[in-house]
């Protein structure tokens, strides 16, 4: 029976450990928005020092997502268990705090555990933790048992290039846009359609009539029923994939229809202060080529007089709107960064670093 455990432990730890960094690893900028939403929840109930750490939220963010791609490798061969096990054991005890506190107090709706390819409430989420832990400490208390599956000069070769690896694709990843795109606002997408529900409300009314329970999709309104409870089928697909994304002028005035009409270049500053220069020249000439063929427009969180004082030190003349942070940088993983809209769909988005050019633009919105 132990054998049994000890082998589905060290596959159930390892494979979902892997899998977890590896989706963190494709967009470790979403890691950093959780981590710095925690920061923030952390500073208002612990302490101000949390503050200080939200400007190394993305170093911080990569640490803990190659130490979870490491980790889940380590376990599968059964390397150094005595430092695994131990590393694995209180990075588990700091998770299930995590997802408890989270839940409890409701501070953080999305841990984030899988990034946006599997969204978990904060309860799934500590349940999910409560289930992994059992294993993790079968794992640490059996771990001066396990052989090695490799020689100790293999296996510390083997996790040092996993280890290099999983850096090389997360800076990858930083530097240019997700490998795999799993948000809401992905090429393909039809922004209007994501904000709408998918089903209308399926509701399970539950009576009792004779001593027995009856349930319907119908509220029964015959003599003899009595009404116990009601809950909904199909909440999941009631709720909109998107529900956040709105669009003011500065003057006030709703623009979020006006963005999805016909074709617009969407460029994106979620913080002017903080906005990369690198590449900014080439926005600004694809602007200029684009004039009179496809409108272009800035979306920021900045305030009014950072980003003018942006866009006339960059010479970037297109007219300015205001959305969240927070939604900006779900829109796009680059500070700035262009995303190309038809009627609200979506057919293109691009890192500073990957700019397209004005003839890519153009084929992209006759093609559709």
């Amino acid at each position: 029976m132990q054998k049994f455990f000890d082998q589905f432990s060290r596959y159930f730890v390892g494979a979902l450990f892997i899998f977890s960094g590896l989706i963190k690893l494709n967009d470790p900028i979403g890691t950093q928005i959780k981590m710095e939403e925690y920061f923030e929840v952390f500073a208002d109930d612990f302490g101000s020092f949390f503050h200080r750490l939200i400007p190394w939220s993305l170093e911080i963010g990569m640490v803990m997502i190659v130490l979870e791609v490491a980790l889940g490798i380590a376990i599968l061969i059964f390397w150094r268990m005595k430092w695994t096990g131990w590393i694995l054991l209180l990075l588990m005890i700091f998770f299930t705090f995590l997802t408890f506190y989270s839940a409890y107090f409701n501070k953080v709706t999305d841990c984030g555990c899988f990034g946006d390819a599997i969204k978990l409430t904060p309860w799934q989420s500590f349940t999910k933790d409560i289930v992994l832990m059992a294993f993790v400490f079968h794992l640490f208390w059996y771990k001066h048992t396990y052989v090695p599956m490799l020689r100790t000069r293999e296996g510390d070769g083997l996790i040092i290039g996993i280890v290099a690896l999983s850096l090389f694709l997360g800076i990858r990843a930083v530097n240019h846009l997700p490998f795999i795109d799993f948000r809401a606002y992905r090429v393909g997408n039809n922004i209007p359609q994501q904000m709408q529900p998918e089903e209308q409300p399926v509701i399970e009314y539950v009576f009792q009539k004779d001593g027995k329970e009856v349930k319907s999709t119908k509220y029964l309104t015959e003599a003899g029923y009595q009404y116990i409870s009601s809950k909904v089928l199909n909440e999941e697909k009631t709720k909109p994939k998107i529900t956040d994304y709105s669009v003011t002028s500065p003057e006030g005035e709703d623009k979020t229809s006006y963005t999805f009409e016909e074709n617009r270049l969407l460029i994106v500053i979620a913080n002017a202060d903080k906005a990369s220069l690198k590449n900014i020249s080439g926005i600004r000439e694809l602007i200029r080529k684009l004039e009179g063929r496809v409108e272009c427009l800035i979306l920021t969180s900045s305030s009014a007089e950072s980003i003018e004082k942006f866009r006339h030190e960059n010479q970037l003349a297109v007219p300015y709107y205001f959305s969240d942070a927070t939604v900006l940088k779900t829109i796009i993983r680059s500070n700035p960064g262009i995303a190309l809209w038809q009627h609200g769909t979506v057919l293109g988005n691009w890192h500073y670093n990957d700019l397209p050019t004005d003839q890519e633009i153009i084929d992209l919105t006759a093609n559709q």
